[in-house]
């Protein structure tokens, strides 16, 4: 599948800059370069021009992590 669209995701020197907004760091917009931003669950706008980043570390915390459960832990539960 070279040369393929499906293969520049897994390729970081082929798939080109990856911006992402950091939370607990300086981001600056790339578009405008001022640092106000509006933070929602996945993303990030800037506040003076609406450029949209997606956030680094979404599903790490927060209530849409989803976690498996062992089946065994199940058993002994019921």
């Amino acid at each position: 599948m070279e040369g393929t669209g499906r293969d520049y995701a897994h390729d970081p020197s082929r798939r080109g800059l990856h911006l992402l907004y950091h939370v607990g760091e300086t981001n600056r917009c790339p578009g405008c370069g001022r640092t106000h931003w509006y933070i929602g669950r996945l993303s990030a706008e800037c506040g003076f021009c609406g450029t949209a980043l997606a956030l680094a570390d979404t599903g790490l915390t927060g209530a849409g992590l989803f976690r498996r459960h062992n089946p065994h832990q199940l058993d002994e539960a019921a």
